[in-house]
Parts: C-alpha cells; structure tokens; sequence
C-alpha cells in the first residue's frame, strides 16, 4: 500500500497521548475509497481496497511502521472547560509523502480509549459518510481542511436511539494538534491532576515544559520559518491568529455554518476539523444555527469570527509564560496579538466580499455595498450561493431579472445600479470581473437535503449511488455544468433541513 509512518508525535513526552491498538471489528468491507487523495499521498489505490487494506483500515491490522496513539486534549465546549482526548479514534502515525508533506493518519469509530468517558469508542456509518462528503467539498471549495481517505463499514451494529451500521473513517489532516492540545499542555504545567497521568510536576519544576515542548513542535511542523526566531511564541500566536482569520472568512464566503467551535475542534495548522452538525446555509440569515446542541446560538453564522477571536484568546493564555518572563509583559504582548484579529478578520472578509463581487481594487464604499446586498438577501430570503452565483452569468449585468426573477425586486435593482457603477469604475473588462467571480462564488455546495437523502439512501438500502453522484459535483464546484443543475436547487419547504447532529 506504500504506507511510509513516521510517529513524531509520540516522541513528546507521554503525557500528550496513550499508546492503545484499534479494537478489531467483525468483519471490515470498504464502502468508499478517495483515490485522488491517495495518489496524491503516494499511495496505491489498488491495493487500498484489497483485503489486507481494508483489515487495517477497520483497526484489525497495523501498517508497517505505525504506532498507534489516542491523543490527550482539553477544550472549551460550549464555554465550559474540561479534560477530554480521543475517544473514539486513533493516530496510525504520520505517512510522508514523496512530496514531502506529513499527515496524520487517524482511524475514527476505531474503539474504545482511555479518554472515551464511557463512550463505546464507535462511530455509525451515516455520520462518517458526513464527515467524508463534507470534508470533500470543503477541499473542493479550496478551503484548509482535514480530509476522508477512506469509510469502512465494521459489521457491526452500534446503539445510539436505535441500532446503526458501524463504520470507521480513515482521517487524513496536517496535524491533530488543536487550541485544546496547548490547554491539555497548560494544565500539566500548572500540576493539574489529569486522569490516567502521574501529576504533571512538583514544586520548583519546570513549569513550562509541556507548553514549551508542543510550542516547539507545532512550529518545527507547521512554522519551521518561524521556529529559530528569538520571538517564536509570539510569532506563532500571530501566525494562528492570521490563518484562523482567514479560514473563517472563507467559511463564510461559500455560507458555511461550522456548528461545534469549541477549543478543541480549533487547528493550529489553520484546516477546518470535525464535521459534525455542520451545514450550508440555503437562504442568507446571519443567525443561522443549525447544530441541535446549540440552543443559544453561540456557534451561528454570524457568531464564528467572534468565537474565533474568543477561542484564540484561549491559546494566548497558555503561551503567556513562553512570550515574556515578565508577567505584565507577556499579557500585553498577548492582548496586543489577539487585539489584531478583527482587524485581520475584516481585511479577509472584505477581500472574498469584494472578489464575489467582482471588484479587482479597493474602494471606500465597497464595505457598504457587500452589506447592501447582504441586507437585501436576508430581507428577501435569497438564497446566498444562488444569489452570487446568478450575478456571474454575463446577462446579469445587463438584465439581471432574466437570470433570476428575485432580481426584478426594485431594492435589488437600486443596489444593482450602484453594483454597475462601481464596475465601470475599476480597470479590466467586464469578463475579467465576471471571471473573477466565477472562481470564488460555487455553483454547487453541499446543501444539507442532498447530503441527508444521500447519507438515508446509504444507510437504509446500501445504495451509494447518491452519495457518489453528489460527491462527482462537489469535485469542482465552480464549474457550472448542465448534469449539476440539480445540485443547484434549493430545497423545498418540506425538504429543509433545520437541525444536525454531532453523531457521536
């Protein structure tokens, strides 16, 4: 299969993580298998689905070279602090590229963990064909992420309300090492009793050494520019600071709705992780929620660079002691850094506004017509992929109301007028503005009733078609192309979706 592990993550010091094998299922069958993903790891998508791989792929075998590992986090869920770590997945190793990169490899559904909580440490089949069609259109949108190497249904049945088909999910990400993973490291250092550890330390011990040890790990993996540098702690506080800025206006720019942005679902390598109640929004409403848990709105559309910054805030505590030996010193250096994230949050923002616009230069009043148009479609119930998308056609700049028949409304027409002057303006030609559109508004998302209709067909009858035929659009969703006209469509009232799970 060409596996080439690495286990770098387990040369930090124990406390991070506990060695313990997948617990073997019955009987392991391949259902789906990303082969574009493993050419690009330099795999052999042959012999990814003969036996031997779907053995190791259901946790029955180990690859050669693999270690595997649960790893140790906390987090902030819902606000609230507490220990958690994987406990339902395991970390295979790291496979190297022949291009160079290192990923994670990490079974999820793979059995029970000292960190599972009294949680069977399984996963059923339709959560984790969630994961791996989300995750594929995120990659296909051009937005970090984690990704889906593979789903292996087990033979097994696991009991939720009722009893569904097990699977396990084969997760390939830059790394696993999350906002929580530096919470998890700050309490070792402040001699926290954690469940399963010896206590972290005793008086007059270092007080930095598990902070310190992921710190240098994090940048000599994802920072290495940055890692030989006198300032490195607060480089790379910047550093996540600007990646996470971006992300989340990325999310936005194609109406993704994360649903559970809780401190440990936050990256340090910047890609988007855990797909649980996670949803397109239809039509534009800042509020939308779509999580069952989230019965305040924490995580809505609107509330995610704020969450963001407050999640950020978070990691900045517990670098304090690796920025400044002073303490007065350290918390300004910190609040300086996580005061620069709106900032950077806005720039991102208005920079994909003003390309699904079609705006190749700045202006002062290009703030104000994104939140024009914006105003208009929350007002109207417009739907936000269709609305941009319909504005790339070349006739909508002259006759709008011919692409779509919301456009004939006269608050649109006026904001429409202003849209046009505004082009006139910039240098280019109109198809360069219309180009420039086309690549950053998608013609097909994920909406959430083809995803639920694809993920029933799988589960209740075996039939993968939906879910293959979904995920053939999904792989370039900015072509427009006649045979995805389907995907295009909203859903039907009695088709809405309004509440998603976590699928624990």
């Amino acid at each position: 299969m060409r596996w080439n592990f690495d286990n770098s993550y387990a040369r930090l010091p124990e406390a991070f993580f506990a060695r313990v094998d997948p617990t073997p299922v019955h009987s392991p069958v391949l259902v789906l298998l990303n082969r574009p993903l493993a050419d690009e790891l330099g795999l052999d998508a042959e012999a990814l689905q003969g036996p031997d791989a779907q053995q190791m792929l259901g946790g029955n075998l180990q690859g050669p070279g693999s270690a595997p590992i649960a790893q140790a986090y906390a987090g902030h869920q819902f606000g609230h602090f507490t220990l958690l770590g994987d406990g339902r997945a395991h970390l295979l190793g790291e496979h190297l590229a022949p291009d160079g990169r290192r990923v994670d490899i990490q079974l999820k559904g793979s059995g029970p963990t000292p960190y599972s909580r009294r949680g069977d440490g399984r996963a059923a089949l339709g959560p984790m064909l969630r994961e791996y069609l989300i995750s594929e259109a995120m990659h296909g949108l051009g937005i970090p992420t984690t990704r889906s190497l593979a789903v292996v249904a087990t033979g097994e049945r696991v009991f939720r309300e009722e009893a569904l088909p097990g699977a396990v999910l084969t997760r390939v990400a830059g790394s696993h090492i999350r906002v929580g993973t530096f919470q998890y490291a700050a309490a070792l250092d402040a001699g926290m009793d954690v469940p399963g550890q010896k206590r972290a330390r005793t008086d007059g011990a270092d007080t930095t050494r598990f902070t310190r040890a992921l710190a240098d790990y994090t940048l000599r993996r994802h920072y290495p520019e940055l890692a030989e540098r006198p300032t490195r702690y607060a480089n790379l506080l910047d550093a996540v600071i600007d990646r996470q800025a971006a992300l989340i206006a990325n999310w936005m720019r194609v109406g993704f709705v994360h649903g559970v942005m809780n401190t440990d679902n936050m990256t340090l390598s910047g890609e988007t992780i855990d797909y649980g109640p996670c949803a397109f929004m239809d039509h534009y409403d800042p509020a939308t929620v779509f999580s069952s848990i989230d019965r305040q709105g924490r995580y809505a559309f609107a509330n995610q660079a704020r969450i963001g910054q407050w999640n950020l805030a978070r990691l900045a505590e517990t670098l304090l002691p690796l920025l400044h030996p002073e303490a007065e010193t350290a918390l300004a250096i910190a609040e300086e850094a996580i005061g620069r994230f709106p900032g950077r949050f806005s720039a991102h923002w208005h920079a994909v506004m003003r390309a699904k616009l079609g705006l190749a230069n700045e202006e002062p009043g290009d703030e104000a017509l994104g939140d024009e148009l914006l105003e208009w479609m929350q007002r109207t119930g417009a739907d936000y992929t269709n609305t941009f998308r319909d504005l790339c056609a070349p006739v909508a700049i002259a006759s709008p109301a011919s692409v779509n028949a919301a456009f004939g409304d006269p608050g649109f027409q006026a904001w429409h007028a202003r849209w046009r002057e505004r082009l006139d303006r910039q240098p280019g030609t109109p198809e360069a503005a219309l180009q420039r559109m086309r690549a950053t508004n998608p013609a097909v998302i994920a909406r959430n009733h083809r995803v639920e209709a694809a993920l029933a067909a799988a589960v209740e009858t075996g039939d993968l078609g939906p879910a293959r035929r979904l995920l053939g659009a999904l792989t370039a969703p900015y072509d427009a192309r006649l045979d995805d006209s389907e995907y295009r469509q909203p859903p039907a009232p009695e088709q809405r979706v309004y509440q998603t799970f976590c699928g624990t």
